[in-house]
């Protein structure tokens, strides 16, 4: 049976990996994966069990819809990104720094550092409300900082491949925190509840606004996407959007049903995760 679905199981990984590595996946793993030298993290860290799971394509999702709820991040994201004409470039180069911070030898990892302060210098500009933003505000990498690692979190402990202690989540974070250090973050929350407790901070800033809910609508419901992964991709949308907090929900415009997203998300949610993660776990 197992042989029997190797087609289908290398199909499937040839699409995820187009999609999130790009066209050449042996030459990107021979500059990050694979090529010599000394990294930031350990092969047992923490960082490294989560980032290679599965659940941070439902993380990443929930990321960019927490992210999006505040003007000025949002702002920035819509004058200066090409999210909806090249989305998946975007996504690409997402997980290039992901992977070259987490996995790759030190010069990679600096060197995407770099790149990523270096465009951040190009995303300045003035929000619909008339207040001044810049990518590389200390307090605006903090924010998308806090939102990632939030999400990336949340997303494993609910569909990950292994449960985390208590003492392995404050591990990630603490490992996550190298990597905003290095991008300019001040002070980056190093514990769980450190890490609740600044995105509980960002609640006054938080609001609902036009860019906001049309990129939520963007990433939920119009993703440009064959017909045929448009229903695993739904089941993905719904997973992210499920550990959302209630309180997200209104102001993105997206619906709040507990009683479903526990009994028919929540299943389905890790039924995807599992299929992405067959598909690109190598066939004994």
């Amino acid at each position: 049976m197992a042989g029997a679905l190797d087609p289908a199981r290398h199909w499937l990984a040839d699409q995820i990996r187009a999609r999130v590595i790009g066209d050449q996946p042996d030459d990107t793993a021979a500059v990050i994966m694979t090529a010599p030298g000394p990294r930031w993290f350990a092969d047992d860290s923490v960082i490294r069990r989560v980032h290679a799971d599965a659940s941070m394509f439902v993380g990443g999702l929930r990321a960019l819809l927490l992210q999006s709820l505040h003007p000025l991040a949002m702002a920035g994201v819509a004058q200066h990104s090409d999210f909806r004409a090249d989305p998946w470039g975007r996504l690409q180069r997402t997980a290039d720094f992901l992977a070259a911070t987490t996995f790759g030898p030190i010069p990679v990892a600096e060197r995407s550092i770099a790149v990523v302060r270096k465009v951040h210098e190009r995303v300045v500009g003035t929000a619909a409300d008339g207040r001044p933003y810049s990518a590389n505000d200390p307090h605006l990498l903090r924010w998308v900082h806090v939102c990632e690692v939030d999400s990336f979190l949340t997303a494993y402990r609910r569909y990950g491949s292994a449960p985390l202690t208590d003492d392995d989540a404050d591990a990630y974070v603490k490992d996550a925190s190298l990597v905003a250090r290095k991008l300019g973050v001040n002070e980056p929350p190093r514990t769980v509840r450190e890490l609740k407790a600044e995105l509980r901070e960002y609640r006054s800033e938080l609001t609902s606004t036009k860019e906001a809910r049309d990129a939520a609508r963007f990433l939920l419901l119009d993703p440009p996407l064959p017909i045929a992964a448009r229903a695993p991709y739904a089941l993905l949308g719904a997973a992210a959007v499920s550990l959302l907090p209630a309180w997200t929900r209104w102001p993105l415009r997206l619906p709040y049903l507990p009683v479903s997203e526990t009994m028919l998300v929540r299943p389905a949610g890790a039924a995807i995760t599992q299929l992405i993660r067959w598909s690109l776990t190598p066939a004994a």
